[in-house]
């Protein structure tokens, strides 16, 4: 992706040097597991669910360590600078005004409305307070762990999350919510699923116009998105991880969902195009 020398989002909250709430106890293997069981969670994160964080792991960066951060935060607001770009012409196109999103950029652990979160949680939404939570040291889990190298892996990644913004704004978010708390387990599981096809969808779309206004996608940027959508589908981590797939226990679709609908958004531009929730009567 195109983006060195370009407008970075004033939109954002840089706490990573503030710390944040740490608890003692939990292990590497542990926030790895959740980490590719929850990635991209929308903002549905269960606070009480996130493992302890290691107060080990909130060691200072050496200063190479930094300036490989510092770099990936100037990439990350440029990101979000985009996708409001982008975001603010559709919403007007639509006859509407987009209210641009929030950034905070943590390291270890965050507060939020949505309740303390940590690192292992993933980047996350939360819609209670309109803002978006990543802590830079998940672009590197991304491309070694997560096996999805490439900077619009990362770029993906954010607009996925712009996406469940989108969702927040258009009233979406409010309405499966509503029909989560009235729902048993599985069927909130399936609400669940619908709303992360749906962001990544509005990740494609923001795609599409970062191509078409912009030209600022390089050969083999989609490429990369879609290798990230394939690597995080819930098929393919809860086969890596227990060796057996359990499709009830789904959150986020399968890698063929997550990359269909990604790819869909980004082909078509069209919001209208969108609707993961057919059969959720919306």
């Amino acid at each position: 992706m195109q983006w060195l020398g370009k407008r970075e989002s004033s939109n954002v909250d840089d706490r990573r040097g503030l710390g944040g709430p740490i608890a003692a106890g939990g292990g590497i293997i542990g926030v790895i597991i959740y980490l590719v069981s929850t990635f991209m969670n929308g903002g549905e994160i269960d606070p009480s669910q996130i493992p302890a964080i290691n107060t080990q792991q909130q060691t200072e960066l050496t200063a190479e360590e930094k300036s490989a951060d510092d770099e990936r935060a100037k990439f990350v607001k440029v990101v979000l600078a985009e996708t409001e770009d982008v975001w603010n012409k559709l919403f007007t196109d639509m006859g509407s005004q987009y209210q641009e999103p929030r950034l905070v950029l943590f390291r270890g652990a965050v507060s939020s409305a949505c309740g303390n979160a940590g690192s292992s949680a993933g980047p996350f939404y939360c819609p209670g307070d309109g803002q978006l939570y990543i802590d830079l040291s998940f672009y590197e889990d991304l491309q070694k762990k997560l096996h999805a190298p490439g900077d619009f892996a990362m770029a993906y990644v954010v607009a996925h999350e712009v996406g469940h913004h989108i969702q927040n704004l258009m009233g979406t978010a409010g309405k499966i919510n509503k029909l989560r708390s009235q729902a048993n387990e599985t069927e909130g599981n399936r609400l669940s699923v619908m709303m992360e096809l749906q962001a990544d969808f509005y990740a494609g779309v923001w795609a599409h116009y970062e191509d078409k206004y912009k030209n600022a996608l390089d050969a083999g940027d989609i490429e990369e998105a879609m290798n990230a959508a394939n690597q995080i589908g819930d098929d393919r981590l809860q086969e890596q991880s227990t060796g057996r797939v359990v499709p009830d226990a789904f959150t986020h679709g399968t890698s063929a969902q997550r990359m269909y609908w990604f790819k869909k958004g980004y082909e078509t531009g069209d919001v209208k195009q969108g609707n993961t929730f057919e059969t959720a009567n919306l």
